[in-house]
């Protein structure tokens, strides 16, 4: 089991920013091959990929309705990823999951929930107008 612990998610205007942590416990991002990735779901829709990064180099990318806005990154230190969630919107309003895997995935999947084995409990983001 490698547990993971999103947090982060608060109530906030449009336009603002938030930040979202995900600690993990159990493996080291120092050391081998992984992917890790934000999702979210909002209600009555499907659970999307928001971004995903991976060990080595040239390794993230965003969904399309992030790119611009959001950057995710890492600090291998601390076993933690992070989401900056600049300019927010009321559709970024969801909760939003933190996931992992020991592969470095495809770009091509690694915004696939199927992807991954290892997932967080969720935090909630709300974005008001």
């Amino acid at each position: 089991q490698v547990p993971l612990q999103a947090s982060g998610g608060g109530l906030v205007q449009a336009r603002r920013s938030l930040r979202l942590s995900c600690a993990a416990s159990g493996f080291a991002f120092a050391s081998g091959s992984y992917s890790v990735a934000w999702f979210r779901q909002a209600p009555g829709k499907e659970r999307e990929g928001v971004s995903c990064i991976r060990s080595g180099s040239s390794g993230s990318t965003y969904a399309d309705s992030v790119k611009g806005r959001f950057t995710i990154s890492r600090d291998n230190a601390k076993n933690t990823m992070y989401l900056q969630m600049n300019s927010l919107k009321p559709e970024d309003t969801a909760v939003y999951y933190c996931a992992a895997r020991f592969t470095r995935l495809l770009l091509s999947v690694c915004l696939d929930p199927s992807s991954y084995v290892y997932w967080g409990q969720g935090t909630l983001v709300t974005v008001s107008s």
